[in-house]
C-alpha cells in the first residue's frame, strides 16, 4: 500500500509501523514483518462484480473449510502472531459461521479486517461488529448509483452499500471505501471524492486492477488515465490537509504510485521529500510484498503469495499450518516461495541485473521493488519481469539515460 496522505502531507497514520518501521510495533526492517493474512472464508456471494478475482457467484462451492479446520487455521494465526487478519470472500458475511468466527478471532487477541460490498449490513449487523471489536471494516463501492450497479451486476447495490457504511457509522465502527480503479470509474473519479467528503468518509483505499478471475476481462489503465486519476487524488488530499480535514487516503496493488510521488516531489521541491524517500526505501515496494508481507489463504485452504496470485499455490492449511508453511516448511514449494522472495533478499543491484524491461534500468527501483510482481508475473510468465501497468514516462525512470549510455 502507498498511503498518499502520510507521504504527501507528512501526517502520521494508523499503520506506519507496519508500512514504513515507524511507530510502536515496528519491524527491524521490512523483510522481518510478518504477514497480513487476505482469507477469503467463502467463495459464495449475492453479487457479480465484473472485476472479482475469485469468480464467485450466489451459489455453494464444495471444499470450503469446515467449522474446527477454521477454528485452527484462527489458532495458528494469533499464536503466529500476524499483524493483520483480512476476512474477505465471496462475499464473507454469506458464511453461516462468519461472527462465530469474527468472535473467536478477535477473543484470540487478532486485529481484524472485514472486506464486504456492504449491502448485507443491517444496523443489527454493524452492531454486532462494533461489539466485536472488529478493527475496521471495508466497502467497496466502484462508481456513484447505476456505475455501481453495472460493475457489481446488480441494481440497488450502491443504495444498499451506502447503508451498509451509515450502518456501521451510526454504531462507531471503524469503515471506509474500498475502490478499483478501472475504465469503468475513473473518468468520474472527481464525482467519487465528492462522494467520500460528502459522506464523511475517513479512510479510502483505491485498487489499481490486477487481471485475474473476471478481471482478467478488464483493460488495465493505459498511463494517461492512470496519472489522471493519482494526480486528482494528490489534489484533493491536499486541499483536505488544507482545511483541515483528517482523512487517510492508499492506494493498492501499485508501488509505482510511490515512485510517481517522489518525482512530482522533486520536481515541485516538495518540503517532504526527504522524509518521503526514507519511508518508502524502508518499505521496499513490490520487492517485499506478495509472498511476504502479503499472503492468502482461499476458500479450499490453499496458500498464495496474495489474493491474486492463485496459481502459485504454498500448500494448505488442511495438511500444514499456515505458519509452518510461510516459514518454508513445506518442502514441496518452498523453493517456489524461497524464488518469490529472493527478489527482496537480494540486494537492489543484484535484483535490478535479474530483471527485463524497463525496470532494469528504472532509477525508483529501489523504492518501487519493479511494480506489483503478480502482475508482472501474470503479464511476462516470470518474476523477473516488468509491470506493465507502471505509468512512469522512460525519461522519468531514467530509461533514456540508461539508453544512450548502452549505445556508447
Amino acid at each position: 500500500m502507498i498511503n498518499i496522505t502520510r507521504l504527501w502531507t507528512g501526517q502520521a497514520q494508523p499503520a506506519d509501523n507496519l508500512r514504513y518501521g515507524q511507530g510502536h510495533g515496528s519491524a527491524a526492517n521490512s523483510r522481518a514483518r510478518k504477514p497480513i493474512v487476505v482469507w477469503n472464508i467463502t467463495r459464495t456471494c449475492n453479487l457479480r462484480c465484473v472485476h472479482c478475482y475469485s469468480d464467485s457467484m450466489a451459489q455453494q462451492y464444495p471444499g470450503e473449510l469446515k467449522w474446527d479446520q477454521m477454528q485452527d487455521v484462527v489458532k495458528d494465526l494469533a499464536d503466529y502472531q500476524v499483524p493483520s487478519l483480512l476476512l474477505s470472500g465471496g462475499e464473507p458475511l454469506i458464511h453461516p459461521r462468519f461472527f462465530e468466527l469474527v468472535d473467536y478471532a478477535t477473543e484470540l487477541g487478532l486485529k481484524l479486517t472485514i472486506s464486504t460490498n456492504g449491502t448485507l449490513i443491517t444496523p443489527e449487523k454493524a452492531a454486532r461488529l462494533k461489539e466485536a471489536n472488529v478493527a475496521y471494516v471495508g466497502i467497496s463501492l466502484d462508481g456513484i448509483g447505476a456505475i455501481h450497479d453495472e460493475f457489481r451486476g446488480k441494481k440497488g447495490a450502491f443504495d444498499a452499500a451506502v447503508k451498509g457504511f451509515r450502518n456501521c457509522e451510526d454504531v462507531g465502527q471503524k469503515t471506509g471505501l474500498r475502490m478499483t480503479l478501472t475504465r469503468h470509474n475513473v473518468a468520474n473519479i472527481e464525482r467519487i471524492l465528492d462522494f467520500i467528503e460528502e459522506q464523511g468518509i475517513q479512510r479510502t483505499c483505491f485498487y489499481h486492477l490486477v487481471p485475474a478471475g473476471r478481471g482478467s476481462e478488464l483493460q488495465v489503465l493505459d498511463p494517461a488515465e492512470s496519472r489522471h486519476a493519482i494526480d486528482t487524488i494528490i489534489k484533493r488530499v491536499e486541499y483536505w490537509q488544507a482545511t483541515n480535514q483528517n482523512r487517510e487516503v492508499l492506494t493498492v496493488t501499485q508501488p509505482a504510485d510511490g515512485a510517481y510521488l517522489l518525482h512530482r516531489m522533486e520536481q515541485e521541491n516538495h518540503p517532504n521529500l526527504k522524509q518521503a524517500r526514507q519511508l518508502l526505501k524502508w518499505n521496499g515496494g513490490g520487492a517485499n510484498s506478495s509472498g511476504r508481507a502479503v499472503s492468502n489463504i482461499d476458500t479450499q485452504g490453499n496458500v498464495h503469495p496474495d489474493q491474486f496470485w492463485q496459481d502459485v499455490q504454498l500448500g494448505n492449511v488442511k495438511k500444514m499450518p499456515f505458519s509452518s508453511i510461510w516459514d518454508g516448511k513445506n518442502p514441496l514449494s518452498a523453493p517456489i516461495l524461497d524464488e518469490i522472495r529472493s527478489i527482496g533478499d537480494l540486494s537492489t543491484e543484484q535484483r535490478q541485473t535479474l530483471m527485463h524491461g524497463r525496470c532494469a534500468s528504472c532509477k525508483w527501483f529501489s523504492t518501487c521493488g519493479g511494480g506489483f510482481r503478480t502482475r508482472a508475473a501474470f503479464a511476462n510468465g516470470d518474476l523477473w519481469g516488468s509491470d506493465p501497468a507502471c505509468y512512469l514516462t522512460d525519461e522519468e525512470i531514467g530509461a533514456e539515460v540508461a539508453n544512450m549510455e548502452k549505445e556508447f
